[in-house]
């Protein structure tokens, strides 16, 4: 058994060699390794000597990727998201956003494949557990709705015709204008979970002001909200909002 899996460990070295490239760049040397991103492109690092030791770095490459993609790490639980991962892998951030670490000859390989452990964490961070994405993108709401100074309530817990309490995650109360407007931030529009927030909405509208209205913010920034998604809400008077479109209703919630 011992001779079988040193087998597999030779052939995962070998893989690893085999799918590993050097290129020179300036004074940096870019190494393009096997390792892939969620685009599934392969992740590239760069090395510089520096002295006695080397300086690796991701070039900036995943905090840019992250913040382009719409994933801003501007909310304090965010930065400590990022800080707890990168300590767990002993890199540092600079201050332009880059993951580096130093190494010596004798600890390089190791530094290397802690460097590379940590862009696929930090890759990776802010997709892989629901209720997280859910909490971050509901900050990205509350972040915005706050620099545009929109009055807010959050977390609202109200009791329907049923007898069952339904919470929601934002209102903005009544004012001389505006109607009370009940809000819900969806960060992975799904039929289903739009048919939870028509059922809630129903369940409660009865006992609500009858001119209050609903919204759903829905998260668009990694994929396009299916069209049966917008067609449930828009059915039950529910008004879908999509990320990329938060500007076209800002009056409409600021008043």
């Amino acid at each position: 058994m011992i001779n079988e899996i040193q087998a597999l460990l030779d052939k995962y070295t070998a893989w690893l060699k085999d799918n590993t490239s050097l290129r020179q760049v300036n004074e940096w040397v870019e190494i393009t390794t096997p390792y892939l991103d969620r685009h599934n492109d392969a992740l590239q690092i760069y090395v510089k000597r520096m002295g006695s030791s080397y300086s690796l770095s991701d070039g900036g490459f995943i905090i840019e990727d992250l913040t382009q993609s719409g994933c801003q790490l501007i909310s304090p639980k965010r930065q400590s998201l990022l800080k707890m991962t990168l300590n767990g892998f002993g890199i540092q951030l600079s201050d332009d956003k880059k993951l580096e670490i130093h190494a010596s000859s004798d600890n390089f390989a190791q530094r290397k494949h802690n460097l590379v452990q940590a862009m696929l964490a930090v890759n990776d961070l802010f997709y892989l557990a629901e209720p997280m994405v859910q909490t971050l993108f509901l900050e990205d709401v509350i972040g915005w709705m706050e620099i545009h100074e929109i009055r807010y309530t959050q977390n609202i817990k109200f009791t329907g015709k049923t007898g069952y309490d339904s919470l929601f995650d934002i209102i903005i109360p009544k004012s001389r204008l505006k109607p009370e407007r009940i809000i819900d931030a969806i960060s992975r529009p799904t039929k289903q979970v739009a048919q939870n927030l028509v059922f809630k909405w129903i369940d409660i509208r009865e006992v609500r002001p009858p001119e209050s209205k609903a919204y759903a913010f829905l998260n668009d920034t990694d994929q396009s909200v299916p069209s049966d998604v917008l067609d449930a809400l828009r059915n039950y008077e529910v008004n879908p909002i999509l990320w990329s479109n938060r500007e076209a209703v800002l009056d409409e919630l600021a008043s």
